[in-house]
């Protein structure tokens, strides 16, 4: 590749999505963020929905500035996981596709595996039990006219790519946590879909991170003010494969942690863990790019202290912004009050303060009763769930970590970073914050013709092109973690 590869990332996350235009060239790499609008769910009829129309019209809009702004090759979509549309036989969609916050699911898992082994399921899957995957939403739907009338059904950036190119399909990284693909073979589990009295004919076909999705519909190449032979590229549409493309390690042992709305936390292996100590633990493996498994487990993540900062914003307390509260809570007593950040009450939306200071009390620790106290609360809490998820991940997969990776919008608490090489006990390199944009225009770029033939090659151009900072663990605090352990009992 003589010239610069230029493609848009479109990078979707619950809270906020945004456009980014992504420059490759043989020492080069860069991000440029064009377009930027919030997200969240609706409520209408008590149920919470995403309005996937809007953020489709978003989509269009930051394209088409990336567009307007210079060439464009090529187009990639990431985005949270597990939530999907339904399509009827014209290729219609049959209502806003649910939130996995909603609550239709309360129970579903529990039924469910009244009738099917979870450790069958497990041995399948691999996935670790989460009661709003994918296919616990299906069967939260089973008799809905919806359902009843779906030809198909695409996960969200499968639906988007659908919207630009007429061509339907998942990406493999993505239909990984459906609870309906099978880890070992690398196909739907279609008996499995059976077993839970799915249509599994509604399961569209597969295809890998890299491959071509198709051209633009012309309709939408015109709307965009581009060639219609622009190729949409199929990502790791999952943003968490993405943002594990754009960690920058070398040939270190390195942990990893996606941290944004949720925190991922785990390690890049050749194959799964499906032993019964890894199902018992609820380890997850999903898929990532190039065959590789991303055996993690998934943490409630930054979602925890986003919900409390807007619970406070309307209630109008002074002092309570993100900068003020962390430089607040750095200087808060460590460890004073840890919880289980995993609660399945910190799942939905809602008055998150209350709810900590519900589980302290709960624990027996001392209750939090200011926004600074809750704040460290939480980042000690994340910091607690980091160092034990880790742990049981490098003792469950037979490896040794030498320094853990914090990519995405955490990796700029600087707070939170110190607090997880403090809790690890290992050195924490933080950033780069748009490791998922980076590693979508990465596998864009590699399609498309770049000199980046294998994981180590793109990560090695992120080494080349992009800072990180370096974070010690602390002398003298590792036995405060282990006491902080020792109170909150067995993780969640």
């Amino acid at each position: 590749m003589s010239r610069h590869l230029r493609v848009a990332a479109v990078d979707l996350g619950a809270t906020s999505g945004r456009v980014m235009a992504g420059r490759v060239g043989p020492d080069s790499l860069s991000l440029d963020e064009l377009h930027r609008f919030p997200n969240g769910g609706v409520r209408a009829h008590g149920s919470l929905h995403w309005d996937v129309l809007g953020i489709h019209r978003e989509v269009l809009a930051g394209v088409r500035e990336v567009a307007r702004s210079g060439p464009l090759d090529g187009i990639g979509i990431d985005s949270w996981a597990i939530d999907y549309g339904l399509l009827d036989r014209d290729g219609r969609l049959l209502g806003n596709p649910y939130s996995h916050r909603d609550s239709r699911t309360d129970g579903v898992a529990e039924r469910v595996l009244g009738t099917v082994d979870a450790a069958e399921m497990y041995a399948t899957t691999g996935l670790q039990q989460l009661p709003f995957t994918t296919v616990y939403q299906l069967v939260a739907s089973l008799g809905t006219a919806a359902l009843e009338s779906a030809e198909t059904m695409l996960l969200l950036p499968d639906l988007l790519s659908y919207w630009l190119t007429g061509h339907g399909g998942a990406e493999r990284t993505n239909a990984s946590t459906t609870g309906l693909y099978d880890v070992r073979s690398g196909e739907w589990a279609t008996d499995l879909a059976r077993q839970c009295g799915l249509p599994w004919s509604i399961l569209p076909p597969l295809r890998d991170a890299g491959d071509v999705v198709g051209p633009l519909l012309p309709e939408v190449a015109e709307h965009l003010g581009v060639g219609a032979d622009v190729p949409v590229v199929g990502v790791g549409s999952h943003d968490t494969a993405s943002a594990v493309v754009g960690v920058p390690a070398g040939e270190e042992s390195f942990a990893y942690i996606s941290s944004g709305t949720w925190s991922l936390v785990g390690l890049e292996l050749e194959k799964p863990v499906l032993t019964e100590e890894a199902r018992l633990a609820d380890f997850t493996n999903e898929g990532g790019v190039d065959g590789t498994v991303r055996f993690l487990k998934n943490v409630m993540g930054l979602w925890v202290l986003s919900e409390s900062l807007r619970t406070w914003a309307d209630r109008r307390i002074a002092g309570a912004d993100l900068t003020t509260l962390l430089r607040a809570a750095a200087d808060a007593p460590p460890l004073r009050t840890v919880v289980d950040v995993n609660h399945p009450s910190l799942l939905p939306p809602g008055d998150q303060p209350a709810r900590i200071q519900r589980l302290a009390e709960d624990a027996g620790e001392p209750v939090p009763r200011t926004p600074q106290a809750i704040t460290r609360t939480i980042l000690d809490s994340l910091a607690l769930a980091y160092r034990r998820h880790l742990r049981t991940a490098a003792t469950l997969a037979g490896r040794d970590v030498s320094v853990v990776h914090v990519v995405g919008g955490g990796s700029q608490n600087a707070l939170l970073c110190q607090l997880t090489a403090d809790a690890t006990g290992l050195p924490v390199l933080a950033g780069p914050a748009e490791a998922a944009a980076l590693g979508n225009v990465l596998v864009q770029a590699r399609t498309l013709g770049a000199d980046l033939p294998d994981l180590a090659a793109m990560r090695s151009l992120v080494r080349r092109t992009h800072e990180v900072r370096r974070f010690e663990p602390r002398t003298g605090t590792s036995t405060d973690w282990d006491a902080a352990e020792r109170r909150l009992g067995s993780p969640t």
